[in-house]
């Protein structure tokens, strides 16, 4: 851990940073993500509340081409930490949904480093990372999210990734919902978000640097997914969620999304892969 000791001399400062990222939320921008995700882009209005999750897809940080490292992110240094490892996968995540964007009107997102954690353990050593974006509109708080990224080391040229033991998932589901997870629907999200990372488009750079045996799916499309399964089979307003990825899915499978009947204001749920792979967990928390 001595290494990894003297890089919190430099990482530790950047512990309660705040950017702070404006968005417009467009209407034009509000119909390409309608369009992608199957709502009909022309029945959204300006002025409209948009769906309890859609925040996580506006607030795109705008960073000028020079400023890209060669994974595609940004430079470290720049929107996060120099965490001194090449590799970041998101997580988990813990959500507060206090209310709901409006199509059209300026809205901020706060994002705030809220901590940074080293760790050393059988599958070597890495960082966690966790940033809290808050989000506000018209003065108000509309979602707080907290999520975790993880840093690993590179891995070695020619070499597969370590990867978390694969785990089958529950098959007592009480319903599912399946999508598949075309490269169609990764481009069109990472043209949203503004994702550049290179595991989600660029085949060889992923099988090569990376270790992975296919294109990423991004994660945050994961939960994207999960949600609006959710919001299908739930009543009520969606006040809140955990989520927690735990296995890769690649471009050209498929998630299914399975839960449980929803009880009290509270649903949980998995998804999966094609094989049966445990991928996602996730708690909901709906109010009447």
């Amino acid at each position: 851990m001595g290494w990894m000791d003297e890089a919190m001399e430099t990482l530790r400062p950047w512990i309660g940073r705040v950017r702070t990222v404006e968005d417009d939320l467009g209407m034009m921008a509000v119909r390409r993500v309608a369009a992608t995700f199957n709502v009909d882009p022309d029945s959204i209005k300006k002025g409209d509340l948009l769906p309890p999750h859609w925040f996580t897809v506006f607030f795109a940080e705008t960073v000028v081409q020079k400023e890209l490292g060669p994974d595609g992110h940004p430079n470290k240094g720049i929107v996060l930490p120099p965490i001194p490892m090449p590799r970041r996968m998101g997580a988990g995540r813990r959500v507060q949904i206090m209310g709901r964007l409006r199509a059209g009107e300026p809205a901020v997102k706060k994002a705030e480093v809220a901590d940074i954690v080293p760790k050393s353990g059988r599958s070597g050593d890495i960082f966690v990372l966790t940033m809290r974006h808050t989000i506000e509109q018209a003065g108000k708080t509309v979602a707080v999210d907290t999520f975790d990224a993880i840093y690993r080391p590179a891995v070695p040229s020619g070499q597969k990734t370590t990867a978390t033991v694969p785990t089958k998932a529950r098959t007592d589901q009480a319903w599912g919902e399946t999508t598949p997870l075309l490269n169609t629907l990764n481009f069109r999200y990472g043209a949203l978000t503004w994702n550049a990372h290179r595991i989600h488009y660029d085949g060889d750079y992923t099988r090569r640097e990376e270790g992975y045996p296919a294109i990423v799916s991004n994660g945050g499309l994961s939960m994207h997914l999960m949600v609006d399964a959710a919001l299908k089979h739930a009543k009520g307003a969606l006040t809140g969620y955990t989520a927690r990825l735990v296995h890769p899915l690649w471009v050209g499978d498929l998630i299914e999304v399975r839960g449980e009947a929803p009880v009290d204001g509270k649903l949980k749920l998995w998804a999966a892969d094609k094989n049966g792979t445990l991928c996602g967990e996730m708690d909901l928390e709906f109010k009447p």
